[in-house]
């Protein structure tokens, strides 16, 4: 596979809020690095930001460590509930919960005045070492809201004292559902409320060449205009990363693949959304694939390639699109069916073959 971005460039990456999900962005980490990507800058919200921290460390084997034995009693205390109890809830799975059951925990959480975050704190406190933060080499930049000042924070890490850095870290990731609690004498809540993928405070520090890991969920983007001189390089994913919540060690696992095979894509070039293509047919052939498999007896050919092919196109919200581009679409809706594992890079005509 031939690399795509220039790796003679050095990178500042920004890293999405997303809950549980950030487990994905450890697996973009572990594609980056082995492409041999380099980094002087990260900026981070929420997840993002303890993710931030441990790129900021240059410490990959950490952080996949630290996601692979995730467990949502790492990061809140559960009290009256149980992990089955929150993924039943999250997944919206009432049937062997009563009415009573639900409410009654829901209550004492109420009057707990929210989740008990202890252990995350103690997560933090474990996985992040300041002093590596403080004296790296990568700049580490985070947002979050100050309740107390009423306002949104960049916060560049590096320059915060030692004994200051594991609670901003915490304050950028503070969930509204958590127990309100101050950090370093002020409340703070979630930085996705004012920038959910803080592009801003890398655009502002002076970083040109820009990759930014997008994770699918809720959350607000800062608006600025974006300086024609920055290049900006997206990665993202089209597969379902499980719910903002679900701190769970298998989700993580497939979490970070989905991640590397993510990042994969975006270095490489690869074809596809949910399964990973290297390309080796050419336009010609991929419009006679599309040929046998899709018309029928009847149809005419000139209303098939003039009407019915745009239409699939606009189906699956293609842009620009070639006959290629339609065809992997095509391609993988096929292997979805056949229940084919996406999770692997393969050649096109591969998955043309598993498919049949």
């Amino acid at each position: 596979m031939e690399l795509k971005l220039d790796t003679s460039k050095t990178y500042a990456i920004a890293l999405e809020g997303g809950g549980a999900k950030g487990a994905y962005e450890i697996g973009v980490w572990k594609a980056l690095e082995q492409a041999g990507v380099k980094y002087n800058a990260v900026s981070g919200t929420s997840v993002g930001a303890l993710n931030g921290a441990l790129m900021t460390m240059r410490d990959l084997t950490r952080g996949i460590a630290c996601w692979r034995d995730i467990h949502l009693n790492k990061v809140m205390d559960l009290g009256a509930l149980s992990e089955d109890d929150v993924k039943q809830m999250m997944s919206g799975q009432f049937e062997n919960m009563s009415l009573t059951d639900i409410f009654g925990k829901a209550l004492d959480i109420v009057r707990n005045r929210g989740l008990d975050v202890a252990p995350l704190r103690a997560w933090v406190r474990e996985v992040v070492d300041v002093k590596r933060v403080k004296e790296s080499d990568v700049q580490l930049y985070i947002s979050t809201v100050s309740l107390t000042d009423r306002k949104g924070l960049e916060v560049h890490v590096n320059e915060l004292p030692e004994d200051q850095i594991c609670d901003m870290l915490l304050a950028s990731a503070y969930h509204p559902s958590f127990r309100l609690e101050k950090l370093g004498g002020k409340y703070y809540t979630d930085g996705g409320f004012v920038d959910s993928l803080p592009l801003h405070a890398l655009v502002e520090a002076g970083y040109k060449d820009i990759i930014a890991v997008r994770i699918p969920g809720i959350g607000h983007e800062r608006k600025f205009k974006m300086p024609d001189d920055v290049n900006l390089t997206v990665i993202h994913s089209w597969s379902d990363l499980g719910h903002v919540l679900n701190f769970d060690s298998e989700q993580a696992r497939r979490d970070i693949e989905i991640g590397y095979l993510d990042g994969k894509r975006a270095l490489y070039g690869l074809a596809g959304h949910k399964y990973y293509m290297e390309r080796e047919m050419t336009e010609r052939e991929a419009l006679a694939w599309i040929l046998d498999h899709q018309v029928g007896g009847a149809i005419c050919l000139r209303e098939f390639l003039e009407e019915e092919l745009p239409r699939q196109a606009k189906h699956f919200e293609l842009e620009n699109w070639d006959y290629y581009d339609l065809m992997t679409c095509l391609l993988e809706q096929r292997a979805e069916q056949k229940g084919i594992d996406p999770l692997e890079i393969r050649k096109d005509r591969e998955l043309v073959d598993l498919a049949e």
